[in-house]
């Protein structure tokens, strides 16, 4: 209807105007792409989230079993990583992310198959190639000991690289 309000001088070939929303829509497409793309390489994909926990269990688990000097049960089997919120912050001096939601985990050898809340921290590799888990050190608050407060920048973190 517009194009035959226009002058017929101005009015281009139906086969310039396909091509002309063609390439548009090719433009528009490719800039959806690339910042999907951004967004996706600093936040962890589900699978390092799932391996975190994993290992976050693994560690725990050790940690107590010295503790009562005898044997870890052994690796648990994590599924089902249902991740609600993510929220970057500063890890040491570089940037991490903070995930929540819930996840299914349980012991080898037990039937019983439990669905917990999460809360863990995640750094970048110094490439940008891997993850590790970050572990807050002490007992303040990782949100606040990083923010505007007096004991910013005061939050030590342990970090265990995850497995590849």
């Amino acid at each position: 209807m517009l194009h035959s309000l226009a002058d017929p001088a101005q009015r281009s070939s139906p086969p310039t105007r396909l091509l002309a929303v063609v390439v548009a829509w090719l433009l528009c497409l490719g800039l959806a792409v690339g910042l999907a793309g951004c967004e996706g390489r600093s936040q962890p994909p589900t699978s390092v989230v799932q391996s975190a926990l994993k290992l976050q269990i693994e560690l725990t688990q050790a940690d107590i079993a010295e503790a009562l000097q005898v044997k870890p049960p052994g690796s648990p089997e994590v599924s089902r990583v249902r991740v609600e919120q993510r929220q970057g912050l500063a890890i040491g001096a570089g940037r991490g992310v903070r995930v929540e939601g819930q996840f299914d985990w349980r012991l080898p050898g037990d039937p019983v198959r439990v669905d917990s809340p999460f809360e863990i921290y995640l750094q970048r590799g110094e490439r940008g190639q891997s993850w590790r888990l970050a572990r807050p050190r002490g007992d303040q608050d990782p949100l606040t000991a990083d923010a505007d407060s007096p004991n910013k920048g005061n939050q030590q973190w342990i970090t265990d690289p995850l497995p590849v």
